[in-house]
């Protein structure tokens, strides 16, 4: 017994230690209360700070910055969206944090972003174009031609763009709108193309009428109905809809005068009856 009581007398507490365990306390008591009191930004924020006015200190401030391609997006806005303060410091600039921000503007398809040491930003983004507008559920977008959402505010220089309508029509606007730039004459009567039920296309004419395309085949559909407009004059005729979603015919359907007239006309070129003989 005598000895053990010895031996535990004997060991040393490293120098320090109570200190250093102090300090693991202390620095645990305010990582505790700064995610408990959802501080954690704050502080974020605090030693970011600290750290650029370092960087800024040592001449290494953003001071200058390029932007290209800024068009339907503000220089301004830009700025703001890659974070780019007053106080920002070209050294812990997070350029690929940036770009990704800069991503989640619709208008941007992508960008690029290059440090030049000491004090200048170079930012090179790319837009999306307006493509179409599209009308779904009696609200109007304009959408680029892979079918993003650009904005729901349509300016007046957009106002002339193709518009298409229907749930999907945004993701499909390319495909018809293509075709229809091949017949100038047939897409200038155009008013609106309306996707039916996410599987075929129906042309609604700026004089009402209604063209019925097929949901495949609607290259030969289109080389049909112009051939057609061309020859005949049939879209200048007194009809309501043309069918084209049968491939070996061409449904027309007149409108209540023409069909009241045609009646008419029909009956007078039914013959006479004849009379029994006397």
């Amino acid at each position: 017994m005598w000895r053990c009581s010895l031996w535990l007398f004997r060991l040393r507490v490293p120098s320090g230690l109570g200190v250093a365990a102090s300090a693991v306390f202390l620095l645990a008591s305010l990582v505790y209360g700064v995610v408990i009191g959802d501080h954690t930004e704050a502080v974020v924020g605090a030693f970011h700070d600290v750290r650029d006015a370092a960087a800024n200190a040592a001449g290494l401030q953003i001071t200058s910055f390029e932007i290209s391609d800024e068009r339907h997006v503000s220089r301004a806005e830009v700025l703001r969206t890659a974070g780019v303060t007053g106080t920002s410091s070209l050294l812990f600039f997070d350029v690929d944090a940036a770009r990704a921000s800069l991503k989640t503007n619709p208008w941007i398809a992508d960008a690029t972003l290059l440090k030049l040491y000491p004090d200048r930003l170079q930012i090179e983004i790319k837009e999306r174009a307006a493509f179409a507008l599209w009308q779904e559920a009696g609200r109007v977008s304009v959408v680029a031609d892979d079918g993003t959402v650009l904005e729901t505010y349509v300016s007046p220089q957009l106002g002339r763009l193709p518009l298409v309508v229907g749930v999907g029509a945004a993701a499909r606007a390319r495909e018809i709108l293509t075709l229809l730039d091949t017949y100038p004459d047939l897409r200038d009567q155009v008013r609106a193309s309306i996707l039916i039920a996410e599987r075929r296309w129906n042309l609604r004419l700026k004089n009402g009428l209604d063209i019925r395309l097929p949901e495949n085949g609607i290259a030969q559909a289109l080389t049909t109905l112009a051939a057609l407009d061309k020859d005949k004059k049939l879209l200048s005729r007194d009809i309501v809809a043309v069918d084209l979603r049968l491939p070996d015919r061409v449904t027309v359907q007149l409108s209540d005068a023409a069909a009241a007239q045609r009646a008419d006309a029909l009956k007078k070129e039914k013959p006479a009856k004849k009379g029994g003989n006397a």
